[in-house]
């Protein structure tokens, strides 16, 4: 599902990530942890095609990233990727529903019975229409989580997907991913 042979990244003479060799299979729930500035954040990005790798490989559902354009690149995401990232990327002027919908686009489908349903899960359903203002930093990350989730991807990739959770919405939003594991067969990052 997901594999890295010999992966570099370097910035100059700093190299941020050296020779990393992964393989994670269809349904792994796989999580890279780190001391901040390790790289984390920079080989998610390299896995979902968002940045470059310096040197080696990145196979993702046997498709190689490094024989992608720029418009390859965003479709496979699109198609194949959900993404929690560590700011929320909320657009401003959307509710809830319709962030979570905004994912669906992308696939140039609309079924508003699923982003609520995802958004129930997260424990949104009552905050359908409310803006990002008018959510707390909690409720903005499982908007996100319910985005990532709606199109019900192939892989899932979280950057730190808790760390503005309270511990029992963080269990639930966790429990939710691993349902999803369950029922689709993504890989959870």
């Amino acid at each position: 599902m997901i594999e890295t042979r010999h992966l570099y990244k370097r910035f100059g003479e700093v190299t941020a990530l050296e020779d990393i060799n992964l393989h994670i299979a269809r349904g792994e729930f796989v999580a890279v942890m780190g001391a901040s500035g390790s790289g984390k954040t920079m080989l998610m990005n390299i896995l979902t095609c968002l940045d470059t790798a310096s040197e080696g490989q990145v196979l993702l559902d046997g498709t190689d990233a490094e024989a992608l354009d720029e418009e390859g690149r965003r479709r496979f995401r699109a198609q194949k990727i959900g993404l929690v990232f560590q700011q929320f990327h909320l657009i401003p002027f959307l509710t809830a529903l319709e962030n979570v919908m905004l994912a669906q686009h992308y696939h140039s489908i609309v079924d508003e019975p699923a982003a609520r349903a995802v958004l129930e899960q997260v424990g949104l359903g009552h905050r359908v229409s409310h803006l990002p203002s008018q959510l707390s930093g909690g409720e903005q990350q499982r908007v996100c989580i319910a985005r990532a989730l709606v199109n019900e991807p192939p892989v899932i990739f979280a950057d730190e997907p808790t760390g503005n959770l309270m511990k029992k919405t963080s269990s639930a939003c966790w429990m939710c991913c691993k349902t999803c594991t369950g029922k689709s067969g993504p890989s959870c990052w």
